[in-house]
């Protein structure tokens, strides 16, 4: 797909009539992947393309092509670059790349001194990402906000995350700080050298959640089927 026809900029106001058909391709990207993004609604994606905080790509023809926005989290000490979606016709031509780049410079416009963070399931946006700055870290490193891990309540995965503590679940978090960070070609560079590892690493523990989870389940189920038969014995008594 032809990328000099896509202008990729700050949305403004007379993009809001495009919100309904990028909230329809999140959830339906999201039930695909059969993983989770927060679930938005047409007037939050409104609201923030409004307050000038998001970035959206659009043909010359006004054909919508994709979208991202920012939240901001702990009263602005932390950023996330949320909601990263391209149509499905323009996705492996690099406009997710393109997207992300403006998204991370109009972050750090709007928020200096903020932290920058996302959470990702998918080894493309994890190599965007190094190319800025970011780092692969731990979920206690994120916003203690919950504010942000109650949105996540959406999210299928939900239930590992919450079972884990916050403190793990399928995806993997990643995190720019603007006061301590390599260079952008030195985060690229290892995520490059290791990116088999972190492939490998992330089928790992997408395969060990699963099963946990999944005995969690039967667990619960077998809990609950004792106490019925108890509860059955005593009506028969």
């Amino acid at each position: 797909m032809e990328q000099s026809n896509i202008i990729v900029r700050v949305a403004q106001l007379g993009d809001i009539i495009y919100a309904n058909t990028i909230t329809d391709e999140m959830a339906a990207s999201a039930q695909a992947r059969g993983t989770g993004i927060a679930k938005r609604s047409p007037e939050y994606v409104s609201q923030k393309m409004l307050e000038g905080k998001a970035v959206i790509a659009l043909t010359a023809e006004g054909a919508w092509v994709g979208f991202c926005y920012i939240e901001a989290w702990s009263h602005g000490k932390f950023v996330a670059n949320s909601g990263l979606i391209v149509s499905p016709q323009y996705r492996k031509t690099g406009i997710a790349k393109k997207i992300k780049y403006k998204i991370f410079e109009l972050s750090r416009q709007l928020y200096p001194d903020a932290k920058i963070f996302g959470l990702t399931t998918g080894l493309a946006v994890m190599k965007i990402n190094s190319e800025l700055g970011y780092e692969p870290v731990t979920y206690s490193e994120l916003t203690d906000d919950e504010n942000f891990w109650a949105g996540c309540k959406s999210c299928v995965n939900y239930d590992i995350l919450m079972s884990k503590g916050r403190k793990n679940c399928m995806c993997t978090a990643m995190l720019y700080d603007p006061k301590d960070h390599p260079q952008p070609a030195v985060t690229a560079s290892e995520f490059n050298k290791n990116s088999k590892i972190y492939e490998r690493f992330m089928r790992l523990k997408q395969k060990r959640l699963v099963k946990y989870l999944k005995r969690k389940k039967l667990e619960k189920d077998h809990s609950k089927q004792r106490s019925f038969s108890f509860f059955s014995f005593l009506l028969n008594l």
